[in-house]
């Protein structure tokens, strides 16, 4: 239970309509009533009666709200008693990114965005796709750079942005290192890294597909589902990756990194990035950071 979900309660409460209380508080419907059942999950206890009709307080949620009011009241004159300036206090927006878009997109974009909105206050929450979609569900985020789930939240909105490139990660003192690219045959027979399909599915059926394409199948060394975890592996000698180009920009010692040549003259599709986000969301700073993004597509995924 947070500050948050007791201010999400208190004008439910008071408004006893979630569109009503959701438009003050700028939010989704959808999301508003997650904070609140998962508010209601935390205390064990419930707090709203919910009908098709209409929305009441149980009597333990009655009572529940006159003491948030006022632990809401005590909090916010807190805060005012110490940021004596809360008014300029900057907006917030929070994006989520996977690691290859928190190196490879997003620098380049938010360089953009706060060329328009120097005053805009940005937090960047880095994880995989399968941890940021929820959270952006949930209403903790506001936009997420993330692989294209299988399925998606139909009150989330999908944007494909382009496919980031593929490189070949060895050991530093790998015979390939020379190379100035490699073809699925200068490698087919190497010990192979390969992430775990369940946190990493789209990286991980690149790796199964490219090698099908060729006819082969990959003597996988080792499976692992931290892009470190990988990096290290390849660094120790225990097998070559398939990793997003984005990486080389981690500098791992021990590692190098080999661009790719088409497989029977097909370009390597590489792997999707897209961006998601609520419908409907009329957020400016959202609005504007989606324009921007549609705007400077070109120059935006050029090197990715």
């Amino acid at each position: 239970m947070d500050i948050n979900q007791l201010r999400c309660f208190v004008v439910v409460g008071d408004e006893l309509h979630f569109g009503r209380a959701a438009r003050k508080l700028e939010m989704m419907p959808a999301s508003l009533s997650r904070f609140i059942r998962l508010l209601e999950e935390d205390l064990g206890i419930r707090l709203l009666n919910r009908s098709t009709r209409n929305v009441t307080l149980t009597r333990e949620g009655a009572e529940f709200l006159s003491e948030a009011k006022s632990v809401v009241a005590d909090f916010d004159a807190l805060r005012r008693r110490f940021h004596k300036n809360i008014a300029s206090q900057k907006k917030t927006l929070r994006i989520g990114a996977i690691d290859s878009a928190a190196r490879g997109l997003l620098p380049k974009l938010l360089n953009l965005f706060v060329s328009a909105f120097p005053d805009a206050d940005i937090h960047i929450s880095e994880d995989k796709s399968h941890s940021l979609i929820p959270r952006l569900t949930s209403g903790w985020l506001d936009l997420v750079f993330v692989r294209p789930p299988e399925q998606t939240d139909v009150t989330l909105t999908t944007r494909f942005i382009a496919y980031e490139t593929c490189v070949l990660a060895v050991p530093a003192h790998h015979r390939l290192v020379d190379y100035d690219r490699v073809s699925i045959e200068d490698f087919c027979n190497e010990p192979v890294i390969v992430p775990e399909r369940r946190t990493r599915p789209h990286s991980h059926d690149l790796t199964m597909n490219l090698f099908r394409a060729a006819g082969r199948y990959p003597v996988i060394a080792q499976y692992a589902e931290e892009k470190q975890t990988i990096l290290s592996f390849v660094a120790a000698g225990l097998g070559v990756a398939l990793v997003p180009s984005s990486y080389r920009n981690m500098n791992a010692d021990g590692v190098k990194y080999l661009p790719l040549t088409p497989v029977n003259d097909i370009e390597i599709e590489g792997l999707p990035l897209c961006v998601m986000w609520h419908q409907g969301n009329r957020d400016r700073y959202v609005n504007a950071m989606l324009n921007i993004l549609a705007d400077n597509s070109e120059i935006l995924t050029k090197e990715l």
